[in-house]
């Protein structure tokens, strides 16, 4: 197959028309994306605020107050990351002991007891 001129120009018109259709679906995703996150992380960017804000308050007089603050919340964040994990693992074993609870059952009135 011979290239020619105007062979050439018809693939490189489709080659960037390719780029352009690519670049146009990416930008519409990542417009998509970005909205997503904005919304979960509205939240989060208040919380940011509030430490931001609170970095540009401390001095050497308040940082003891501002740490242990801090210290506080995360002492929260751990006790409640805590509970869930118990709740989880009781909950494992309540699903498990009622299964052994229903096995050990009806293994009694198999045997007449």
């Amino acid at each position: 197959m011979k290239l020619t001129e105007k062979k050439l120009k018809i693939i490189l018109v489709v080659v960037l028309l390719g780029f352009g259709v690519g670049f146009y679906l990416q930008d519409l995703q990542h417009q998509k994306s970005t909205q997503h996150a904005w919304k979960a992380n509205r939240y989060n960017l208040s919380r940011f605020d509030k430490i931001t804000k609170y970095s540009k308050q401390m001095n050497s007089g308040n940082w003891r107050v501002m740490r242990d603050s801090i210290q506080d919340q995360l002492d929260t964040l751990m006790i409640l990351r805590f509970r869930k994990e118990v709740d989880s693992i009781n909950s494992i074993t309540q699903e498990e002991g009622s299964v052994n609870k229903a096995g050990f059952f009806s293994d009694e009135i198999l045997n007449g007891r």
